[in-house]
Parts: structure tokens; C-alpha cells; sequence
């Protein structure tokens, strides 16, 4: 069975008990803000993930490596939010995306409720970043993120406390935070 086959198969069971929930900060506990992400896989033998690189400018999480993504409008479900987002954010067609499913949902620490949604996309894309959010893309090979001896487990002081998350290192490119949470999570929803 292939890794996307695990996934599609994984995604339709009841998931394990072990999955990171998120984290919370004081000041942050309110209803989270709605938010999805798209986890494009592209569909070939060795299939990678499409990941975006924010721009250094940003108000928040500037820099970052993250899926692309953003706040659910109203009206929107998680999918069409996800697919919205990485259209805004990448060109790339909706049309192009077969969803798979959704993993499970993860709570930042600012205080975000993102649902990560699974969609499958052609090779060698023409994608093209938007400048005002997104410095760069690139695709990491889906089996390097989703293997367990790549998720390090790192601790940093933030805010005057220990704070625990996980860094994926891809050829110089740090996967950190609720991005690397949500490749976790994934890692042990097919384990």
C-alpha cells in the first residue's frame, strides 16, 4: 500500500490517542479563530508536500514555513477555505485539488483553530507565489516529513516559560511548529 493510500485510509478511521491537541497561551482561550490549511500532496510515486515559505515582513509568523492556509470566511467550510487560500496564496486551481479528507484539528498558540484538509495535486505544478504573503514555495518529499526520526522534539523559553514543539529539517529549511504539529499528527494517524 502506497503512503497515500495509508493516508486516505487513515484519515476515514477514528484517530489514534496520541495525537498533539496544540497549545494554549494565557490571553488565548477564548473560541478559536477558525482556520484551514491545505496539505497538498502531489500525486506521483514518490510523492512530496507543498509548503510555503511567509514573507520576513510579516505582521505574524513571518518567515515560517507553513501549509498554505488562513482564516475560514463565513460561509465556508474548512475545504473551501484551504482551497481558497492556497489559490491566493500560490495560483494554485482549485480545480486541479482532489480532497482526500481532513486530519485532525490543531490549536496554535495564538490561539487558532485550524482543521488540516488532505487534497491531492498534479506534479510539477506552475505555481506562482503571491508577493504580499508568500516569499517562496518549494515540495519536501512526503515520506522524509512523515518519518518519526526526522520529527525532532526542541524546547525553547517563550514568554517566561518552556514551550515544547516539534522542527522537521528539510535541506536547510526548518518545518517547525504547528506546521511540523500537524505532520505529527498525520505521522501517527498512519503509524
Amino acid at each position: 500500500m502506497s503512503i497515500v493510500e495509508r493516508i486516505i485510509e487513515a484519515l476515514a478511521n477514528e484517530p489514534p490517542h496520541d495525537l498533539l491537541p496544540g497549545d494554549l497561551l494565557e490571553g488565548h482561550e477564548d473560541e478559536p479563530t477558525l482556520a484551514a490549511v491545505l496539505v497538498a500532496i502531489t500525486d506521483r510515486p514518490d510523492p512530496g508536500l507543498i509548503l510555503t515559505v511567509r514573507r520576513p515582513d510579516l505582521r505574524t509568523h513571518a518567515g515560517q514555513i507553513a501549509f498554505p492556509g488562513g482564516r475560514i470566511d463565513p460561509g465556508e467550510d474548512a475545504s473551501a477555505a484551504a482551497l481558497r487560500e492556497a489559490y491566493e496564496e500560490l495560483a494554485l486551481d482549485p480545480q486541479l485539488v482532489r480532497i482526500v479528507g481532513q486530519a485532525d484539528p490543531y490549536r496554535t498558540v495564538t490561539g487558532y483553530g485550524v482543521t488540516p484538509v488532505v487534497g491531492l495535486v498534479p506534479p510539477a505544478l506552475n505555481l506562482v507565489p503571491n508577493p504580499t504573503e508568500v516569499a517562496d514555495w518549494f515540495e519536501a518529499p512526503l515520506d522524509f516529513v512523515l518519518d518519526p526520526a526526522n520529527q525532532r522534539r526542541m524546547s525553547a523559553e517563550f514568554q517566561g516559560r518552556t514551550r515544547h514543539y516539534y522542527q522537521i529539517d528539510w535541506q536547510g529549511r526548518p518545518i517547525w511548529g504547528a506546521t511540523a504539529a500537524m505532520l505529527v499528527n498525520l505521522t501517527r494517524r498512519i503509524a
